[in-house]
């Protein structure tokens, strides 16, 4: 039942390529790419791979290098390996202990942005710190 467009593509790590790809099936990059994926399906980016674009895609799993706007519709997955720069949009995310994630990133859930949420919680460590002080 396999179709054709469904099969998995690899970018080889010896390969460099520049350009857009766009795509149904899964992405496992282990060489460099400067351009853009747009995928139905899921994108990994090995421990050697590296990705300087956009990258849109349902799932995504890297261990290597991202540096751009990525855009994972549900789970993105950072290996320890990872390094990623630029602007993140996911659903889920799951980071391992040693991943290296300098991007500014957007959480949506199923009700939209998770943001008003997560910004609510530093009151009361400052408050306490300021009454310290004062008391000092």
């Amino acid at each position: 039942m396999n179709e054709i467009g469904a099969q998995p593509n690899r970018i080889s790590k010896h390969t460099k390529i520049k350009g857009d790809i766009e795509s149904e099936a899964d992405f496992r990059i282990d060489g460099k790419l400067d351009g853009n994926v747009k995928t139905t399906g899921k994108v990994v980016i090995g421990k050697d791979g590296y990705i300087h674009g956009k990258v849109e895609c349902v799932n995504a799993d890297i261990e290597g290098s991202f540096n751009g706007e990525l855009l994972v519709s549900d789970l993105l997955s950072l290996k320890s390996s990872a390094v990623i720069e630029g602007t993140v949009s996911v659903t889920k995310l799951a980071v391992e202990p040693g991943a290296t994630f300098n991007a500014s990133c957007t959480m949506k859930g199923k009700g939209g942005s998770l943001n008003s949420n997560a910004s609510s919680g530093f009151k009361s460590p400052l408050s306490k710190n300021n009454e310290a002080a004062k008391a000092s």
